[in-house]
């Protein structure tokens, strides 16, 4: 009996969708893309062997078509930062039903907010969900939900959940690559030395991808692999280093994001996820790496490379 031919398909097709697919491309695995308006995003580009697909991911129909005859379904989309509460488990929630109604597999995108302020802790996964924020409750609600399904037998599914991350095209490496090879100065968040993780966006994909491979991976959050924690102004530095630049490191307080975000709602979102960045954030990989036998890339040939990607364009 031949088995059923797989069809990947991803909503979203941001940096981290992108890198999803790439990681199925080298694969040699048939992809599918959703978005809205069925173009390719910047971070994307145009890739001949994966079809990009509009479809409203808000929509059951519409959604149950854009997925028809898939395998494997990633969620990494998300609506915009501001509106979290109002629209983002809507928005799981319909790809959650419709992967589940065609027997595909569930492959989720997640980060860290659920935990809550770790308080000096490392994260990991078997820690208790306590978020003291409103996207933080939002993760909490979202990831009880799917692996509430999956327990009882709705729908395999699995997550991965990864730190602030850098890589091509993400917000991260605007802020800070974009500034540093523009010769502008490259600020980071809070206090810039206290140590934190950060993981590589490719690193990422490649994690989603072997979660989807794996029947081990199913019913359980899995932390991706990251390196050892850095400080901020570490890692600005080593971007300058990378770029061959003088060094133009600075910061944005607690109290200059709170001045921005009186006029910007993006901005006034991040002010509640301070705790990350003014005290030790540090996210313990090891359960993945030890499972999976899938080590992280170095930051310095992660950074190496992202400066490389800006520097194209």
């Amino acid at each position: 009996m031949n088995a059923t031919p797989e069809q990947h398909v991803i909503f979203g097709t941001g940096p981290l969708g992108t890198a999803v697919m790439r990681a199925l491309v080298r694969r040699g695995k048939p992809v599918r893309m959703i978005n809205r308006t069925g173009r390719p995003s910047p971070a994307t580009g145009s890739t001949p062997t994966v079809a990009i697909v509009a479809a409203d991911a808000y929509d059951p129909t519409s959604t149950a078509q854009a997925i028809a005859g898939a395998t494997h379904v990633y969620q990494c989309a998300q609506p915009a930062y501001h509106r979290w509460p109002e629209q983002f488990p809507a928005l799981q929630r319909t790809i959650l039903e419709a992967t589940a109604a065609a027997g595909a597999r569930l492959i989720v995108a997640e980060n860290l907010y659920m935990y809550g302020d770790p308080q000096g802790r490392a994260l990991t996964e078997d820690m208790p969900h306590r978020p003291n924020t409103r996207k933080g409750r939002v993760r909490a609600e979202m990831t009880a939900t799917l692996f509430d399904a999956h327990a009882k037998g709705r729908v395999r599914a699995t997550a991965g959940r990864a730190s602030d991350f850098y890589g091509p095209g993400d917000l991260l490496g605007e802020r800070l690559f974009g500034a540093a090879l523009q010769g502008k100065t490259a600020n980071g968040l809070g206090d810039l030395d206290q140590p934190h993780t950060f993981s590589y966006i490719e690193d990422f994909g490649e994690a989603l991808v072997v979660l989807g491979e794996r029947d081990e991976a199913l019913g359980r959050p899995w932390h991706i692999p990251s390196p050892e924690p850095l400080t901020q102004r570490t890692l600005i530095r080593m971007i300058f280093d990378a770029a061959r630049l003088p060094a133009k490191i600075g910061g944005f307080s607690p109290l200059m994001l709170k001045l921005v975000g009186l006029f910007v709602p993006a901005v006034r979102e991040v002010n509640e996820m301070m705790y990350e960045f003014t005290a030790p954030f540090v996210m313990d990989s090891s359960r993945f790496q030890k499972a999976f036998g899938t080590a992280p890339t170095p930051h310095a040939e992660g950074v190496r490379r992202t400066v490389a990607w800006f520097r194209e364009r």
